[in-house]
């Protein structure tokens, strides 16, 4: 649950400000820990059927076909985006890395950075399967945990700066809305781990007696109370010490201890190299039975080999075009992982229970829709924004 978009929150923090700040993370986690639910609820609603994949629950809930063509876009539209934000993110904490460790050496350029890092992913791209990326998982786990640590234990370290503010960095007042707006993304793209939920609640063992929703719901319960105590004292305590002026990657800001940051901004690259797996592989599952089953190509190690160099070479080219952290953040956030999380699952348990109209039930769903729909029309405007205000200053492949 915990990904690299919780690097991204005190700089969304310093969008929000602390009043709606507060309040818009409190209720991403309320929002998207109710969506959670209801997709552990529906994983086994039908009985002797379990729905083990997004788009089967999409397919019973709208039909066989317009299922299809609302889920599987968004799904992967989400999977795709990850894992160009994970290139960009990669690459800045290799060269962050460098730059601490060897503060004297030669500048070397972001765009071999994330070229180093894509590199591991030529060779971990031709793992057969999940299980066979369970090591790596483990490692990237206990990685994100102990970054969000170094991030807000660091930053507590080094203490509220002497020049500190809290007011807004946009001068105009559309300057203040658009960067509102991709904070709003910065926050979604945070909260999203619902993609895969129904393929990590399938490998549990289930019956009648002993349903999958049980063990599944208390792994929920853990996973955001680490969420939670992960999120919150980054998001608060980085806006806290350094207000406006902190950086898109909280990362970045800090710069003492420097073996303390290194290791932080190495753990990240471990982090976000088992992460970029764990969406590729469903990338390549999709693109690989279409190419065998509709345009009838030989399931073949050649097809193979192929198929999964170009897409990890297309998301390292489209992250060295636009290495700018925060604005695809905010960008994808909005865009790509506000249907899936915020309120695709409602739309779903509207369809399938039906309940009372203008009940809690209904009410509470409508609601999240309602603020979901929001996010994803505004927050793509205000990240799209900023991709073309950092573009402005930088030199494409420079």
């Amino acid at each position: 649950m915990v990904g690299a978009g919780v690097l991204g929150l005190p700089y969304a923090m310093a969008q929000l400000g602390w009043g709606p700040g507060v309040a818009i993370l409190v209720l991403s986690w309320i929002i998207t820990l109710y969506t959670l639910w209801q997709m552990v609820e529906m994983h086994e609603m039908v009985p002797g059927k379990r729905f083990d994949r997004y788009h089967e629950l999409g397919q019973y809930a709208f039909g066989e076909k317009l299922g299809l063509y609302i889920v599987v876009p968004q799904q992967l539209v989400v999977e795709v985006a990850v894992c160009i934000v994970y290139m960009v993110t990669g690459g800045k904490s290799l060269k962050k890395f460098h730059d601490t460790v060897c503060s004297s050496c030669k500048d070397i350029k972001l765009t071999y950075f994330i070229m180093i890092f894509a590199s591991v992913h030529f060779v971990l791209s031709h793992l057969p399967n999940f299980n066979s990326i369970s090591g790596v998982s483990l490692a990237a786990a206990v990685m994100s945990l102990s970054y969000s640590t170094i991030a807000w234990g660091a930053s507590v370290h080094k203490g509220v700066q002497p020049d500190v503010q809290y007011s807004y960095t946009a001068e105009t007042t559309s300057g203040k809305v658009f960067n509102f707006f991709s904070a709003l993304g910065d926050v979604a793209f945070a909260f999203a781990g619902h993609n895969v939920v129904l393929e990590i609640q399938a490998t549990i063992p289930s019956t009648p007696e002993k349903p999958s929703k049980g063990p599944m719901w208390r792994g929920v319960i853990v996973a955001y109370i680490v969420v939670a105590l992960c999120y919150f004292p980054v998001a608060l305590i980085g806006y806290w010490m350094y207000g406006n002026s902190v950086e898109d990657n909280i990362l970045i800001s800090l710069e003492k201890p420097a073996w303390l940051i290194a290791m932080a901004n190495m753990f990240v690259v471990i982090h976000v190299i088992g992460s970029y797996q764990i969406y590729a592989i469903p990338v390549f599952d999709m693109i690989e039975t279409v190419l065998v089953k509709k345009l009838n190509f030989k399931p073949t190690r050649l097809l193979r080999f192929v198929v999964r160099n170009v897409y990890v070479g297309l998301t390292m080219f489209v992250g060295i075009t636009f290495p700018f952290f925060g604005g695809l953040l905010a960008f994808f956030g909005g865009f790509a992982f506000a249907p899936t999380t915020y309120f695709l699952p409602c739309i779903m348990w509207l369809a399938i229970y039906k309940p009372r109209k203008f009940g809690l039930s209904w009410w509470t769903n409508w609601f999240c829709i309602i603020a979901g729909l929001c996010l994803m029309i505004l927050s793509p405007i205000g990240g799209l924004r900023q991709i073309i205000l950092s573009a402005k200053t930088y030199e494409f492949y420079s």
